[in-house]
C-alpha cells in the first residue's frame, strides 16, 4: 500500500520559514518524480513546485520562485519543501504528489498518488 505523509506545517509569521516534508513508503521512491500542491480556502489546487526522479531537475510556480526549495533524500524516500520569506498568501493544504510522468505537466488529477496534506498558516 503506497502512502505519501506529509509533515512540517503549522503556524508562521510573515517573513518567516517552514520545511514540509513528505515520507514515502510502499513504492519504488527513486522512480518516481515528485510534486508539491497547495489549495487555499475556497481557491483552486494550484502547483508549486516540483523535482525530477533523480533530483537533476527542479520547476517552481512563479508565484513561489527564489523563496521556496525542493529537494529530495532518494535513501530517505522523502521529498523536501524549505519555504522561505513567507507570505500570508502562502496560508494553504500543502499536500505532495508522486508522479511517473516524467515529460508532462504537473497535474494533481494525474498523478500516480497523493498525500493527504499539512496546513500551513501564515500570519501578517
Amino acid at each position: 500500500q503506497v502512502q505519501l505523509v506529509e509533515s512540517g506545517g503549522g503556524l508562521a509569521q510573515a517573513g518567516g520559514s517552514l520545511r514540509l516534508s513528505c515520507a514515502a513508503s510502499g513504492l519504488t521512491f527513486s522512480r518516481y518524480r515528485m510534486g508539491w500542491f497547495r489549495q487555499a480556502p475556497g481557491k483552486e489546487r494550484n502547483f508549486v513546485a516540483g523535482i525530477s526522479h533523480d533530483g537533476s531537475s527542479t520547476a517552481y510556480a512563479d508565484s513561489v520562485e527564489g523563496r521556496f526549495t525542493i529537494s529530495r533524500d532518494n535513501t530517505k524516500a522523502t521529498v523536501y519543501l524549505q519555504m522561505n520569506s513567507l507570505r500570508p498568501e502562502d496560508t494553504a493544504v500543502y499536500s505532495c504528489v508522486a508522479d511517473l510522468r516524467y515529460f508532462r505537466s504537473w497535474s494533481w488529477r494525474d498523478s500516480n498518488y497523493w498525500g493527504q496534506g499539512t496546513q500551513v498558516t501564515v500570519s501578517s
